[in-house]
């Protein structure tokens, strides 16, 4: 007699990649993170030692997440051949609207992740990882231009810029989470505003742009 195949799980190794879109489908599913690793394997028709190969922890597979948000986002960027060529205040716009539309793709996850824990720090910790690459990518976009720059008087500080560029990701990203605006079109506008605010500062030009920049963030929160 035949055996029944439609229902026979493959006990297939997974990988970082599976991993991940396994935790993310149980934390949405449940609205809650997993209790421990041996449930959440178990569950998932595997050992602990198919977790640990690619993971130390939850805590390690979080930060794992958002780095795979970023790389994501830098895949998509440099499929364009364009974007080789663009200077580098539209390449940093460009990040924040691909990273940016990443995020959407993912919003519910996002959401939960960053209000699971009522102390704001805490859940802040998962984006160590994302920090460092999200500097690291401000630091090559201010190398370049320093480059282009024949007197080091005209250059611009890689440490100072790339902070910067992390605190900006941070308020938009606080932006994105509370924006109710259709196809989060407010965000858009705070994205090109916030860039253009950022180099300006750089080139010693900000009155006009912080103005602007304030001007839009007041209508925003009266709104």
């Amino acid at each position: 007699m035949a055996k029944k195949t439609g229902n026979t799980k493959v006990n297939k190794k997974p990988d970082a990649e599976k991993l991940i879109a396994l935790y993310m489908d149980y934390v949405l599913e449940h609205e809650k993170t997993p209790r421990s690793v041996y449930k959440f394997a178990k569950d998932n028709d595997m050992t602990e030692g198919d977790f640990y190969k690619h993971f130390g922890s939850f805590e390690g597979l979080r930060k794992a997440i958002w780095d795979k948000l970023f790389q994501n986002s830098l895949q998509v960027m440099e499929k364009s051949k364009e974007y080789a060529s663009f200077p580098n205040r539209e390449k940093l716009l460009t990040f924040y609207y691909t990273f940016f539309e990443v995020l959407t793709a993912n919003r519910s996850y996002v959401l939960y992740t960053l209000n699971e824990n009522e102390a704001p720090l805490k859940n802040m910790e998962q984006l160590k990882t994302l920090r460092k690459r999200i500097k690291s990518y401000a630091k090559t976009l201010i190398q370049d231009g320093n480059s282009e720059k024949s007197m080091k008087l005209f250059q611009q500080n890689e440490m100072i810029f790339s902070e910067g560029v992390w605190v900006q990701f941070l308020f938009l990203l606080k932006f994105w989470m509370d924006d109710n605006s259709a196809a989060f079109e407010s965000t858009d506008v705070a994205i090109e505003k916030s860039v253009h605010t950022v180099f300006d500062l750089f080139d010693n030009t900000p009155l006009e742009r912080i103005v602007d920049l304030g001007k839009f963030l007041w209508k925003e929160r009266k709104a």
